[in-house]
């Protein structure tokens, strides 16, 4: 006689909605909150697709051609599309699957997105990662992705938009990488897992 058990319920996984002013080092955070993570942590990182050449410098994204964005967006491929700094961006639809698998998502976001789209559903984690003026403007000049008007433009857009949710936590990346990580991950643990060991020894 086969043995039987109980179908496992699984709870769909919250999304982790990550944005903020160019020049915050959103990616930089992320990059070392997924190093510091343990390797059982049931977080998973979703990769942005771009229509920006992939050795431009700042996060490991998918490159993609205008053409073939539009043909993903056209057959239904993105959960999230959006339109800035001259770029198309968006995020897979595979970030559903991972949801309905009970892992939590973070994602790389807009603000603007996140507006218009009235805070995306009931299961989001809106994060505002920022600093201070003068320490986006360094940044900017220094990582030499765009020319001085671009990244004038970018700081006009710095403070363009307020973020008025009651979900919302803000880091603000003033120190080092490690100490920002440091407060995602500690986040994550809070908002999930409360007591668990997310960080690696």
């Amino acid at each position: 006689m086969s043995a039987s058990s109980e179908p496992v319920t699984v709870m769909e996984g919250s999304l982790v909605y990550v944005m903020g002013p160019s020049g915050a080092g959103k990616d930089s955070v992320l990059g070392r909150a997924r190093a510091l993570l343990a390797s059982e942590a049931p977080v998973v990182f979703a990769h942005r697709y771009i229509t920006r050449p992939a050795d431009s410098g700042g996060e490991n994204h998918v490159a993609v051609t205008r053409a073939e964005f539009a043909v993903r967006r056209a057959h239904g491929l993105f959960a999230y599309h959006w339109t800035a700094h001259g770029n198309d961006y968006a995020v897979g639809r595979e970030i559903h699957d991972w949801r309905a698998a009970g892992l939590t998502v973070v994602v790389s976001g807009s603000r603007d997105h996140f507006l218009r789209t009235g805070g995306l559903d009931s299961q989001v984690r809106p994060v505002l990662i920022t600093a201070p003026v003068e320490r986006l403007q360094q940044r900017l000049a220094g990582r030499g992705r765009e020319s001085a008007v671009e990244a004038a433009e970018r700081l006009q857009r710095a403070d363009a938009y307020e973020i008025d949710d009651p979900r919302l936590v803000t880091i603000v990346n003033d120190g080092t990488i490690d100490e920002a990580a440091a407060s995602f991950v500690r986040l994550l643990a809070r908002l999930e897992w409360p007591g668990a060991a997310l960080r690696r020894a």
